[in-house]
């Protein structure tokens, strides 16, 4: 069972974890042994999630996301199973946290009479910087 916080726990069988031969560095140790997790959590699917933090994971795992609702996320930081698992389990419960988080609504702003003054004032400079880079006459 994963804590995320007060009112969602996710269950074991919502997490399935597979192991596989990281890539990259890392010598015999590599070759041999299954050290990288995916792991895949099925978010759709899921009870304990409300549908808007639902909605909100989906656009905070962007690729990650499956066509079939599940979140993956593949973990092969060290050379121990144990500690990707754990960073794995990790960065699940960090995602679902920052889901948790019910946005700020904008309220639009209108610019000050200043700002547009300024604004202006150096669009004006810079047109005149660019008039003065044309030809120059042979009359003067």
């Amino acid at each position: 069972m994963l804590r995320i916080n007060d009112q969602i726990t996710i269950e074991d069988w919502e997490i399935t974890e597979t192991f596989t031969r990281a890539q990259g560095p890392g010598g015999q140790n590599v070759n041999k042994v299954s050290t990288a997790v995916e792991l895949r959590f099925e978010a759709e699917r899921s009870p304990h999630l409300p549908q808007p933090v639902k909605n909100r994971l989906r656009r905070i795992a962007g690729r990650r996301w499956t066509s079939d609702g599940a979140l993956l996320l593949l973990v092969q930081d060290t050379r121990s199973q144990a500690r990707n698992r754990e960073i794995a389990r990790d960065r699940l419960a960090e995602m679902i946290r920052k889901a948790c988080e019910k946005p700020k609504k904008r309220i639009p702003t209108r610019p000050t009479l200043g700002s547009k003054k300024r604004r202006l004032k150096a669009k004006a400079i810079h047109g005149e910087k660019k008039a003065l880079r044309g030809k120059v006459s042979d009359g003067e």
